[in-house]
Formats: C-alpha cells, structure tokens, sequence
C-alpha cells in the first residue's frame, strides 16, 4: 500500500545492529583497523596540512577534524607519543582500550573502569 505524500525510496531490509562497542565489537571496516591516539592523528594531518592547503584540497572535514585533534591532543612532542605508545604495548589491553587509556589520561582506576568499555 502506497500513502499519499509520503516518497518511496528503494527496498532495504531490515537487519538487527549487533556491534557492541562494550564488548569491543566494532564490525569489519574495523577489524584490521590501527587505533591512534589523538595526538597521533593530529601529527599525520599536520604533516598533510601545507601540501593540502598549496593545492586547495583543505575539505570541511579535514578542517574540522584538524581543529578537533589540535584542541583535544594531549601530547606535543613525538617522542611523549612514542613513550605513552610504548608504556601501553606491553598490555594485555586490545588496541582499542590502548588507545582510549592514551587519550583520556585518566589518574584513578575507578575512572578508567568507568569511561573505558
């Protein structure tokens, strides 16, 4: 039954969301994804930026997203990076929770428990 006003767009099924970031099920554009601390992402956009902005290829979104990392990054200096890198390898962490240890900084357990799934 076709209503009045209301357009049709093509058949898609319904299927049941079955992720949980909680339980660290993230899908498959994920699976074989490396998960980067903030301040790693902002030092590959930073690398990228003069280039970009020379050829006029600065997007919205690597703009915006260049302004998020540079306001949230928590570490400046390359070697910090590699440092908190290599403080958090040694875990029996997954590469997900490494890398939200790395961006929050959390000082207490109770908050780590809180904040990471």
């Amino acid at each position: 039954m076709i209503r009045a006003g209301r357009k049709q767009g093509p058949y898609r099924p319904r299927t049941e969301e079955t992720l949980d970031a909680g339980r660290l099920e993230l899908g498959e554009d994920f699976q074989d994804a490396e998960c980067l601390l903030i301040s790693e992402v902002k030092a590959l956009l930073e690398a990228q930026y003069e280039s970009k902005k020379k050829e006029k290829n600065l997007t919205d979104v690597y703009t915006k997203t260049l302004e998020y990392v540079q306001k949230f990054s928590r570490y400046t200096n390359r070697n910090t990076i590699k440092e908190v890198r290599a403080l958090l390898k040694p875990t029996n962490l997954e590469p997900f929770e490494c890398a939200q240890l790395g961006n929050l900084c959390c000082t207490e357990y109770d908050e780590i428990k809180s904040l990471v799934p």
